[in-house]
């Protein structure tokens, strides 16, 4: 098992190295040119710029067992695809039981930005409760990959 971490901007990162070095799980953090990541813990892959190139580096490397950490819907959905477990930075987990519904969600959120009609807002300021969340969450998934 591996640990990959969409690591543009995602503010799980610190949690998630705590809590796989607890249980000597190797992680990736992948990111584009733009972000400069720096760990004592994980493997650091910066990848090319360009719209999907760290979507597209973090499926490629994943494989079945493996947890993707990621707030991208279509990222998640390829991962599950191959496999892999994928969870949101709030602690959600992605399943084959509410990913459709979830870029169903995204798709019409994308057509309602682009009519002009709806305003739709960004997400609130993360709380230390969310990080708590996350890691309860993220160890549950680890402890359910580790007994499959």
């Amino acid at each position: 098992m591996r640990i990959y971490i969409d690591a543009d901007a995602c503010p799980v990162t610190r949690i998630a190295e705590s809590i796989a070095k607890q249980y000597a799980i190797p992680v990736t953090l992948l990111c584009d040119t733009s972000h400069v990541l720096t760990s004592d813990y994980s493997e650091v892959r910066v990848i090319g710029a360009g719209a999907d190139a760290v979507d597209i580096a973090l499926i490629n490397l994943c494989r079945r067992g493996d947890i993707v950490i990621t707030q991208d819907y279509g990222v998640a959905a390829l991962a599950l695809g191959k496999g892999a477990r994928a969870i949101h930075q709030s602690g959600k987990w992605f399943t084959d039981d509410n990913i459709d519904g979830l870029l169903m969600d995204r798709h019409l959120a994308k057509k309602a930005r682009r009519s002009g009609k709806h305003h739709v807002k960004g997400p609130a300021k993360r709380t230390e409760e969310d990080d708590r969340r996350f890691a309860e969450s993220f160890e549950r998934m680890i402890q359910e990959v580790l007994n499959d």
